[in-house]
């Protein structure tokens, strides 16, 4: 029994070199879940002959799922690791507080997010899609073709190859028009 249990008390996570190993498997652990997750979504949208499936929301929930599997991981290992744990429940009396602090922070990063959640689920416009927005420039407004939907910006590319990126809070709230594709 002795034998079987020597091995893994280099896993003792009361120990720094236990953490670190411990750590160190989560990390590769993080790595090959995001690989297969973005594989995943890539063979979904590979094998969608009918194009249901919309590409920028594949790349958005993709997104979505790396970022959930890695604060996942770190909830995991914070509460496999005593001295975290204890660490964590000493600042548990301030969470409170600190969400509040967060909250007010983020609020813009948290609303480009649940913006970028609702363009992704309503479709207000696709990939490939041509629209026109609000912009400073003279004319008040820019012309550019949808190239993809990110957790927390639209990014267009005009004619003349310039990227126009939009906040996704910003997106959501102002009038776009779509434009036929092959209109100047």
């Amino acid at each position: 029994m002795e034998q079987i249990a020597a091995p893994l008390h280099y896993l003792d996570t009361r120990t720094w070199l236990g953490a670190s190993i411990v750590a160190a498997l989560l990390f590769a652990t993080g790595l090959l879940l995001s690989w297969l997750t973005r594989r995943l979504f890539r063979t979904a949208i590979a094998h969608d002959r009918s194009e249901r499936i919309d590409q920028i929301t594949i790349s958005f929930l993709s997104h979505l799922a790396i970022l959930t599997i890695w604060l996942l991981l770190a909830a995991f290992y914070t509460h496999l690791v005593p001295a975290l744990t204890r660490l964590s429940t000493a600042l548990l009396a301030g969470v409170g507080l600190m969400s509040v602090i967060v909250g007010f922070a983020a609020q813009t990063t948290l609303g480009n997010l649940i913006a970028g959640i609702s363009l992704v689920l309503y479709k207000p416009f696709r990939r490939g899609d041509r629209l026109q927005v609000i912009a400073p420039n003279k004319d008040q407004y820019d012309v550019g073709v949808v190239e993809d939907i990110t957790l927390g910006f639209t990014i267009l590319r005009t004619d003349d190859g310039r990227e126009i990126i939009i906040a996704n809070g910003t997106m959501a709230q102002q009038t776009m028009i779509k434009l036929p594709a092959n209109s100047p």
